[in-house]
């Protein structure tokens, strides 16, 4: 009887505690998890540039993006197919690389679109430039220009610098050069002796990178007004002779002589965020010097003769008869620099879709003046020079392509059908084409 008793007790007891259980996960009473974090990863955005997956290693596959994972399932399936990549429909099929991943960087790849457009079997991608090194150089002072001369692209000069501000101003060492990801093997081979850089990275080399470069330590500032510094003056403070005059040219004409605040010094596009923020304490802006300089920009307006603007080409009118005419300095700066880009203005329509631009006062104008396109430079995308193609608004994205399919192709019509160009892109590059 005893024993009875005792294992109803403990399985009364049993029951009570998995009814209690049970009520309290169910509970409506959520608990406190204010202060539960999940983990994400932090990542810097990617700068994609020009790229032949032919090229990467799995470094460089992770620095575009894909995981440890992805990277070893796309060369993987680069060695199934052959050991190289075709065409970028064939890209496409492996299976690690998503659709909304490939659409990111399809317009990067320097392969054909399909695989019957590669002529031949051992098709290694488009036709590279060849990399020119004159002599030892520390690549933390090269500028866009400067890599383009070399031989990369635009595209990928700009990359470069991209990859050296997130080192932090320094490429520090030739260990970390080498990871940049457009810098395949073959180019860094190249480019190794002649690099001015340490052969491996220091330990605490975040702070190196700030103090690397000596450019900047010798800079020494002191207090300064803006509009009464010259070109000589402007260089002290460690800007090019270029630069320096730019400065110059965008304070006498586009500020019509004179910076009126730190906003306009800070909009001038040759001053970069991290130059302005350790200029900014010195610069010391007098009004007296801004009066005196509006005075005389005004006497010389006056004596300026009214111009006739029926007379006027809009592929030659000038700033000066811009601001005449009504447009303030940042519409006649827009227009007179998409014109240049351009080559010139083939129809007013290109005219009436620059930026910035006051779109009715520009239709008045364009009511009256005339426009002249018989000096327009144009081209056939046989002879077309290879700069005029990658500076051009309306070419330089497919350039590399034009200068790949026009090696081995004559007729133009061929080439736009491999360009395989919106109808809307190309009827704007039709306009400068012979």
């Amino acid at each position: 009887m005893k024993r009875n008793y005792y294992q109803k007790v403990a399985f009364m007891g049993m029951l009570l505690i998995i009814l209690f259980t049970f009520q309290k996960y169910t509970s409506k009473d959520k608990g406190d998890f204010s202060g539960v974090r999940f983990i994400t990863e932090n990542s810097a955005p990617i700068h994609f540039t020009d790229f032949d997956p032919n090229d990467l290693n799995e470094k460089q596959w992770q620095n575009l993006g894909f995981s440890e994972r992805q990277t070893a399932t796309i060369l993987k399936y680069k060695e199934i197919v052959g050991g190289k990549f075709v065409s970028k429909e064939q890209f496409k099929k492996c299976f690690a690389v998503s659709a909304e991943k490939f659409e990111k960087i399809e317009a990067f790849i320097l392969l054909p679109e399909t695989s019957k457009e590669s002529k031949y079997k051992n098709y290694s991608g488009f036709e590279k430039k060849s990399i020119t090194v004159h002599g030892k150089f520390n690549p933390d002072h090269y500028s866009v220009a400067d890599w383009i001369k070399m031989g990369f692209s635009e595209r990928q000069a700009e990359a470069i610098l991209k990859y050296k501000n997130y080192l932090g101003g320094s490429f520090v060492s030739k260990e970390k050069f080498k990871e940049c990801f457009i810098i395949n093997e073959e180019n860094y081979q190249k480019l190794s002796p002649y690099l001015i850089l340490p052969e491996k990275t220091p330990a605490d080399f975040k702070s190196f990178a700030k103090n690397f470069n000596s450019e900047k330590n010798k800079i020494q500032y002191h207090s300064f007004d803006p509009n009464t510094l010259d070109l000589d003056g402007w260089k002290s403070f460690g800007f090019s002779e270029k630069q320096a005059q730019t400065i110059v040219n965008y304070r006498d004409r586009n500020l019509r002589g004179s910076f009126k605040s730190l906003e306009d010094i800070q909009k001038c596009f040759v001053i970069s965020v991290e130059k302005f923020e350790e200029m900014k304490p010195y610069i010391k802006l007098n009004p007296v010097n801004i009066a005196q300089n509006n005075n005389v920009q005004k006497a010389e307006i006056k004596q300026q003769e009214k111009t006739d603007f029926s007379k006027v080409d809009m592929n030659s009118i000038t700033f000066r008869q811009l601001i005449e005419f009504g447009l303030d300095e940042k519409s006649a700066g827009s227009m007179i620099g998409f014109r240049k880009k351009l080559g010139g203005f083939m129809n007013k329509e290109q005219i009436l879709s620059t930026y910035n631009i006051d779109v009715e006062l520009v239709k008045k104008l364009l009511s009256t003046a005339q426009l002249n396109t018989s000096n327009v430079p144009r081209y056939t995308l046989i002879d077309a020079p290879e700069e005029w193609l990658k500076n051009h608004p309306y070419f330089k994205y497919s350039a590399d392509k034009i200068i790949y399919y026009r090696l081995s192709e004559k007729e133009e019509r061929k080439i736009w059908k491999l360009l395989k160009t919106k109808p809307e892109y190309e009827a704007k590059m039709r306009l400068y084409l012979k």
